[in-house]
């Protein structure tokens, strides 16, 4: 049955405001990031800066890194948040896909209730894990480092690709499995040349999602790093508010390049995203 016109405009005019609430805080991140620090406290208000400066990205960009120098530190911090995320999400990913491989296809006593508890660590507030991973990590020597940091947040990451992972693999028929193993394949084997290769859009969506709890982490990477060497993006925007002023525009520049590598990853991954989503939600 095709829809009434009303109902199409209804549609349309639904998808634009919903546009406009969605991308309207990120127009003016970018626009007060391009603003002189006068015009973004000025009366009237502007909407559009008249003078409109990209210095806040050269002093990111060109200055020299040291301790004093917030904006030039910034870059260092986008390199440690891409290692960091980098790392977790591969780890997470290839250590979760075998465990969700292993409650999907393997029978064995207590599996669901395995599963849930896996699960339920990722539900854990981040506060009440604060001090025991601390400990752990400082016994360990990795305090202040990029690995523990990686280490840390494959400890939260991987239940979470755990879960959905086994619900993808829950959806791809076995029949293809079995079929490899009478070739001559091992399971092992089957796992990384039928599955893997069938579960890339699941492989995407879950990457996609670690990549971002990692990317966006602010908690630890505040209580577990000190210095320039290994704190993450989070922690440098929040050092660019200081104890008697503070550089909005400063902020709104670290914002838009915090939000630029997960907004082009979406973009690029975007089909395999949205089909490992639709696929993983079939069968629970």
């Amino acid at each position: 049955m095709k829809p009434s016109r009303a109902y199409t405009i209804f549609i349309h005019v639904a998808a634009v405001l919903m546009g406009v609430v969605i991308l309207g805080p990120f127009l003016w991140l970018f626009i007060s990031s391009i603003s002189p620090a006068k015009e973004l406290i000025s009366v009237p208000f502007h909407w559009f800066p008249s003078h409109p400066t990209i210095s806040r990205f050269k002093d990111i960009f060109l200055q020299s890194a040291n301790g004093e120098n917030v904006s030039a530190n910034f870059r260092v911090s986008m390199v440690n948040s891409f290692i960091v995320a980098t790392g977790t999400t591969f780890i997470s990913i290839l250590v979760g896909s075998l465990g969700a491989y292993a409650f999907a296809r393997l029978k064995f006593r207590f599996r669901r209730t395995m599963l849930f508890g896996f699960l339920s660590v990722y539900m854990l507030p981040p506060i009440v894990l604060v001090i025991p991973l601390y400990l752990i990590i400082a016994n360990m020597g990795l305090l202040d480092t990029k690995l523990g940091l990686i280490i840390t947040y494959c400890s939260l990451i991987t239940p979470f690709t755990l879960w959905t992972m086994s619900n993808y693999f829950r959806t791809l028929p076995a029949d293809l499995e079995e079929a490899a193993r009478v070739d001559g394949c091992s399971r092992l084997g089957a796992f990384f040349r039928i599955v893997i290769p069938l579960s890339k859009p699941g492989l995407f969506a879950s990457a996609l999602f670690a990549f971002l709890l990692a990317w966006d982490e602010f908690l630890f990477a505040l209580i577990f790093t000190s210095t320039t060497n290994s704190k993450t993006i989070p922690v440098a925007i929040a050092e660019f508010a200081g104890k008697y002023s503070s550089d909005y525009g400063l902020v709104c520049a670290g914002g838009v390049l915090a939000a630029l590598p997960p907004v082009i990853l979406a973009l690029i991954f975007q089909k395999n995203i949205v089909g490992g989503l639709t696929a993983g939600s079939v069968k629970g």
